[in-house]
């Protein structure tokens, strides 16, 4: 009677899920027979009644339309969850600009459906890899494939966000030389756009690759500034974006690029100092943790140790 018992709840939950198939392979087997008289005339009267609009932005061969309704707020809770701790659409596309990558949102988040399955698969097979004899409790070997698969979404972010990181180091490391050879180019009598265009087809590094896109899209048609526009706010770098703020005022009243670019290029140099300085504190104290834990102590004990052996001996 107990193995019964026992036996009860996963036969309830293998019929629920053999019910579960069957009505899904039944809804989506098409219907046999002529479409109705109102289904054949609403694709020409679509444009004038709302019923016949909904009837055709239905979806007939949708095979669980009730699951779909009862399932749809869990799953927007959890995208909503996923969004708060990976980021939204919109900062996933921020960061693939500024890494310099050419795959879309929904590209990314297979990537990072394809790390969590596989985060999945890794923590299935070390939760049965594991012997069931050890003292590894049931609820901690369940949940190891759940945390193993979050893990790999969560790694494939932090990979972004460090790549996303270096370019825009990179950028900043760039930034200053660029600056002076557009005030150099302008200084010589080119315009804004020639200068960029030179500097774009000379160069090599992120940034001169940022104004190839420019040149790209100003050849294309798109104004000057919005292109500008778009790069400023497309990297968000914010030496870059001060700098094209300056530029892009600069356009709109007619005041000489060449000052304004001759000082922010002052500025980024500036900046980059008082960077450099700070990096060497901080690497300054972070030198002192193996002074401190490793080396002195092995002089301590170096100093120490030969008294210790003559005490030892004398008593």
């Amino acid at each position: 009677m107990a193995s019964l018992n026992a036996i009860a709840p996963i036969g309830i939950l293998l019929g629920a899920v053999l019910g579960l198939g069957l009505w899904l392979i039944v809804s989506a087997v098409p219907r046999v027979g002529r479409p109705r008289l109102v289904e054949r005339v609403a694709p020409y009267v679509a444009d004038l009644s709302a019923e016949a609009r909904a009837m055709l932005a239905r979806r007939p061969s949708d095979p669980a339309p009730v699951l779909g309704l009862v399932v749809a707020p869990v799953a927007h809770r959890l995208k909503s969850v996923a969004a708060a701790w990976l980021g939204g659409n919109e900062v996933i596309a921020k960061r693939l600009r500024q890494a310099g990558s050419t795959a879309s949102v929904e590209r990314f988040r297979g990537l990072q459906l394809a790390w969590s399955a596989a985060g999945f698969v890794v923590g299935a097979a070390l939760a049965l890899a594991v012997p069931t004899v050890t003292a590894m409790p049931t609820v901690i070997r369940l949940a190891l494939p759940v945390i193993a698969a979050a893990l790999g979404a969560v790694v494939r972010d932090w990979l972004l966000q460090q790549r996303a990181r270096r370019r825009l180091a990179r950028v900043s490391a760039e930034l200053p030389t660029v600056l002076e050879f557009l005030t150099l180019s302008l200084t010589a009598g080119e315009g804004m756009f020639d200068a960029i265009r030179r500097v774009a087809g000379t160069g090599s590094g992120e940034l001169p690759g940022e104004f190839a896109r420019v040149v790209s899209a100003v050849g294309t048609g798109v104004p000057l500034s919005t292109a500008l526009a778009d790069l400023r706010d497309g990297l968000d770098h914010p030496a870059l974006s001060r700098a094209l703020d300056q530029v892009l005022g600069a356009l709109d009243r007619g005041a000489p690029l060449a000052a304004v670019l001759r000082a922010q290029a002052g500025d980024v140099r500036e900046q980059a100092k008082r960077t450099i300085i700070e990096l060497a504190g901080r690497k300054e104290i972070a030198m002192l943790v193996p002074l401190i834990f490793l080396i002195l102590p092995v002089t301590v004990a170096f100093a120490l140790f030969p008294g210790y052996l003559v005490l030892q001996a004398g008593f």
